[in-house]
């Protein structure tokens, strides 16, 4: 059974939301609206409280005359990726970019502008790889490998489900890999991924066999061959802008810092 828009955004907000990464810092809640799968006005308001996501959203619902930012298509569009991204045009994009982040970024803006004039729509992979590196989030005293590290967590992420222990899975799948010049998917590994709370989760019956996305260290939602698709096509396409499609590569300057 296909969940509703709302549902489909807690799966995907709850795991950096637990972390303190984003959004209202009552992820316990969120985490009972996924577990219950009950949908109402506390849960639009928490939504409306991601300022890194929901404005994407917004962003997608009005540039394709749809009223509600929490509308299937919508969410999925900005979390899995689907054909409603490439109505959204390089205007619409750039605006918000202005809008959100040339305060943030200062003289480095029209950097971040270059992710969106070539070609970067508002899927998530989009805002990893075109948009996080330049908000400063990744330039600290810690090692390119820890760095690496959150832009691949951070990431939607996609593996197959190898096995199930209690609250968690075994998930094998491919991690970013960095050779000091380039981004790229690096050879499949085995990684542990939460799925459930005290039993209690938002995928039913999770089996050996699964594709799954994956967030942080949480599995977010099994996945259909076409939104399997979609997921690879759009971080495919970030990907190669992030890597040879800009003048100023963010990702890469933040990786050798």
């Amino acid at each position: 059974m296909q969940v509703n828009g709302a549902q489909l955004f807690v799966r995907y907000a709850y795991p950096p939301n637990s972390r303190g990464s984003c959004g209202p810092p009552d992820s316990d809640a969120l985490l009972h609206y996924g577990q219950s799968g009950v949908t109402d006005a506390g849960l639009r308001e928490l939504a409306k409280g991601f300022a890194g996501a929901w404005p994407y959203l917004e962003l997608i619902a009005g540039a394709t005359g749809n009223p509600d930012p929490l509308d299937y298509g919508v969410v999925e569009a900005y979390w899995v990726g689907n054909a409603l991204l490439d109505s959204v045009g390089v205007r619409s994009i750039g605006n918000s970019m202005e809008d959100r982040f040339r305060a943030r970024t200062g003289h480095q803006f029209p950097h971040l502008m270059e992710g969106v004039l070539a070609g970067g729509v508002p899927h998530h992979s989009f805002h990893v790889l075109e948009i996080y590196p330049w908000l400063g989030l990744l330039r600290d005293d810690r090692r390119s490998a820890t760095a690496l590290n959150v832009l691949d967590q951070c990431r939607i992420r996609w593996g197959e489900v190898v096995a199930v222990e209690g609250d968690s899975a075994l998930v094998r799948s491919r991690p970013l890999a960095w050779d000091g010049t380039a981004l790229s998917l690096g050879e499949p590994v085995i990684e542990t991924a939460q799925y459930a709370v005290a039993g209690s989760g938002f995928i039913a019956d999770l089996t050996a066999g699964d594709m799954v996305s994956l967030h942080w260290d949480w599995v977010c939602d099994r996945l259909t061959p076409a939104q399997l698709h979609r997921l690879q096509h759009y971080f495919a396409r970030h990907l190669k802008i992030a890597n040879s499609g800009v003048e100023h590569r963010g990702a890469a300057i933040a990786l050798e810092s």
